[in-house]
């Protein structure tokens, strides 16, 4: 990462959400091969549950100690969490020719949006105005390395809330690598 890169946790989740917008726009278009639609969709897959195991596991709690309704805000940001990925884990292995795929996905995508608005019209205004210049940059730098080591699947039963997934979160993504791994050797 150079030094002139934004690295405060507002740039990190912001960057993370125009990401995923862009392929959700690609996925829209229904340009490509089936299977390159379903390698896509994998790929927002596994881009939205390692961003969400990272704020699940620092901006949530940040948000909890620092902002007056941190626990209300944090408990509905978890819940549409867990609906997503409730959706992805139905999604996983429909192939991209199947009506259902395009169903799922387009759920998906206006859960995702849903919480996207929320996030950047609420939330983090919020922990903008409440946490100091070093504390975001130092969420952001912690959001960063969670992400690296996250789950990279839907894992709709694993705790959401800490100390639990600090602790078992990277042993999944271990796993989930080890997974992903096999399987690119397969195909």
């Amino acid at each position: 990462m150079t030094t002139t890169e934004q690295t405060d946790l507002i740039a990190v989740i912001t960057k993370d959400h125009r990401e995923v917008e862009q392929m959700f726009t690609e996925l829209e278009s229904g340009r490509g091969t089936p299977e390159h639609r379903r390698d896509l969709a994998d790929h927002v897959i596994t881009e939205l549950v390692r961003h969400s195991v990272a704020e699940e596991q620092f901006m949530y709690p940040a948000a909890r100690r620092h902002l007056d309704d941190g626990d209300e805000l944090a408990d509905h940001e978890i819940e549409e969490h867990a609906e997503a990925e409730q959706v992805m884990k139905q999604l996983e292995g429909v192939p991209a020719t199947d009506p259902e795929f395009d169903r799922l996905l387009g759920e998906l995508m206006r859960d995702i949006r849903h919480h996207i608005k929320d996030e950047e019209e609420d939330l983090l205004p919020k922990l903008q105005q409440a946490c100091s210049p070093e504390e975001l940059r130092d969420l952001g730098e912690k959001v960063t390395r969670a992400k690296k080591i996250a789950p990279t699947r839907p894992h709709p039963g694993a705790p959401d809330r800490p100390p639990a997934n600090l602790i078992l979160d990277p042993g999944a993504g271990l796993i989930d690598r080890l997974r992903d791994a096999l399987s690119k050797h397969k195909g």
